[in-house]
């Protein structure tokens, strides 16, 4: 399978132009909780500078350990204890806090992300496996709740204490202080000329995780086409190479981060020893205090432990900036379908007349082939008509452009003489219902199945659509009745039971106007006779509209609109156009013959 992406020119130049900066993008999300971040940040001071008086405790300790004042000794170490007391006490609150925090806000991020996702029009995901979305909306947050909730609270701390623990070591001793600022560019340098390969090789990694989701995804939601061509070798093949393709890009990550980590530990912590040295071989000679050299080694240790963890904090930093971008790319995508900023109302009550006027229409995906070319049709309130013609003619493409899901390339799409552009999509989908060919089914009940269509139903409302639609009866046979639980897609029942929910479900919606694309089609003859008596039930009072191959479901449309080449070449009655031939003529003949054959 190819390696899908969305990837465009002004995305390389942004990442190639971003470095950690980016995560000032997740200010937003963190805003509303500027009070724990208060909290949380009083308790990091507070256990910063509980620690950075530590080690003056400590020298007292030491320079006094052979006095003979035993009481000023122990007045020491008990002081030493309340600071370690309270060291404790303001790291648990602020773990609690930035933990909490980390986890408010990403989950913020999440619905924000999985928000702007759901609305995005059919076009988007030409382009955007779903399982790359999922990816981002869950590992790429997972990295995000790790810096927000411990990396970026511990690399304040350090800071604090980096430059807290410079200060004193100052103050102890400027001349070991000296020598000790000597190393700071010589361990700087590998920090940011590694943390730039580390960051593209951890957004890197990010995509082939993604990939490999999405892989395993479209595989995983089509498992029974997989098996049915024996084509499991062949997905286990592309999945696994997929993966260490994953690895690969892992392991260059973290043989980097290894490298800057083992470089940084090894300059830090030998600069360490020789000042240790040194300042040796000033208590030798009396220049300074046990307790002194004590204290600025602790201060060292510290400094040193700071720098350490900020190296190792920037990678992860790093990893979070390449997954906040592929965050970021997803809340601020463009939809090709927009609401308008000032949105007219739609006209109640909505009557259902639908007009086309001089539509042409390619989809994204293939600007070049016309889908529609010309469409005029007006269909008035409550008229049933039915759209035939062989396959790709642009019938489901209609349907698709009375819900808006794309916009044509010109002409206009209107809803009782209201153009759809200028309303809301959320609005006038509500008057609208629909039957797809393909029927979703959700992971849930028969019940809540049916309830997709209208939430707020009542079980007997819901109970007479699906006696409507031909599937009260095989409802009530299955184990619990309307509760029980159909299985992810509907794996529970057959086609035509999945078809009978979705027509319950459209039927439940009561709105003025109804969609049925191909809905019968995965019925036997006799369910087939249930759904059209219901269908034409339904019809009356609204407006319908019925895609369909087989012509005897739609004998009594009162008009049939004939499709070819994204044209209407024909309209009128099922008896007219027979008498007049042509396509449709030739259809009828054909089908009919068969039927009588058949029989």
């Amino acid at each position: 399978m190819a390696r899908g992406t969305t990837s465009t020119p002004e995305m390389a130049d942004r990442e190639k132009s971003k470095r950690i900066g980016v995560l000032a993008q997740l200010w937003p999300f963190m805003r509303p909780y500027k009070a724990m971040m208060g909290l949380a940040l009083v308790a990091l001071v507070l256990t910063a500078c509980v620690s950075l008086i530590m080690p003056i405790a400590v020298r007292r300790v030491v320079d006094n350990f052979n006095a003979e004042d035993g009481l000023l000794l122990d007045k020491y170490f008990v002081a030493a204890l309340a600071i370690t007391a309270l060291l404790a006490v303001g790291t648990a609150l602020r773990y609690a806090l930035v933990t909490r925090l980390g986890e408010r806000v990403v989950a913020d991020i999440r619905k924000a992300v999985f928000g702007r996702v759901i609305g995005m029009s059919p076009s988007f995901f030409d382009n955007v496996m779903t399982g790359e979305v999922i990816s981002r909306i869950t590992t790429d947050t997972t990295l995000i709740l790790s810096v927000i909730g411990s990396s970026v609270s511990i690399a304040l701390r350090n800071a604090l204490i980096f430059l807290g623990g410079l200060v004193l070591m100052m103050l102890t001793s400027a001349k070991l202080t000296g020598l000790v600022l000597l190393l700071v560019p010589v361990v700087i340098v590998p920090i940011f000329v590694m943390g730039r390969r580390l960051r593209g090789l951890s957004r890197e990694n990010q995509d082939w995780i993604a990939e490999s989701s999405g892989n395993a995804s479209e595989a995983l939601l089509s498992v029974q086409t997989v098996q049915a061509f024996t084509h499991e070798d062949i997905s286990r093949a592309d999945f696994a190479a997929v993966t260490e393709k994953s690895y690969d890009s892992a392991r260059k990550r973290i043989r980097t981060r290894a490298m800057m980590t083992a470089i940084v530990i090894f300059l830090v912590f030998s600069g360490v020893v020789g000042v240790l040295w040194v300042g040796a071989s000033d208590v030798r000679e009396g220049i300074m205090s046990a307790g002194v050299l004590v204290q600025f080694v602790i201060y060292s240790v510290m400094v040193a432990g700071a720098v350490g963890a900020l190296s190792e904090i920037f990678g992860e930093l790093q990893r979070a900036a390449g997954a906040t971008e592929r965050l970021v790319e997803l809340l601020g995508a463009q939809d090709s379908v927009r609401d308008p900023d000032s949105p007219l109302p739609v006209p109640q009550p909505v009557r259902g007349e639908i007009t086309f006027d001089k539509v042409d229409f390619s989809y994204p995906a293939r600007p070049n082939i016309p889908a529609l070319s010309g469409i005029d049709l007006t269909i008035q309130p409550g008229e049933t008509i039915a759209l035939v013609g062989p396959s790709g003619a642009g019938k489901t493409t209609i349907v698709q452009l009375i819900q808006r899901f794309y916009d044509p390339n010109s002409g206009q799409v209107r809803l009782d003489g209201m153009p759809l552009a200028a309303m809301t999509r959320d609005q006038f989908r509500r008057e609208i219902a629909l039957v797809p060919q393909d029927p979703v089914i959700f992971a849930a009940s028969a019940r809540e199945n049916i309830r997709f269509g209208r939430p707020e139903a009542t079980d007997a409302e819901v109970e007479a659509a699906a006696q409507a639609a031909a599937a009260h009866e095989f409802i009530t046979k299955l184990p619990e009745g309307y509760d029980t639980y159909v299985g992810e897609r509907g794996v529970m029942l057959s086609g035509g039971q999945k078809q009978r929910i979705a027509i319950a479900r459209a039927i439940l919606r009561d709105a003025p106007v109804l969609l049925l694309d191909e809905a019968t089609s995965a019925l036997d003859a006799e369910s087939e006779r249930l759904v059209q008596q219901a269908v034409e039930t339904v019809a009356k009072g609204r407006t319908t509209i019925i895609v369909a191959h087989r012509l005897a479901t739609v004998k009594k449309a009162d008009r049939i609109i004939v499709m070819e080449n994204g044209e209407i070449v024909a309209q009128g009655t099922h008896d007219a156009l027979v008498a007049e031939g042509g396509l449709y003529a030739r259809l009828a003949k054909l089908q009919f013959t068969e039927g009588l054959a058949a029989e």
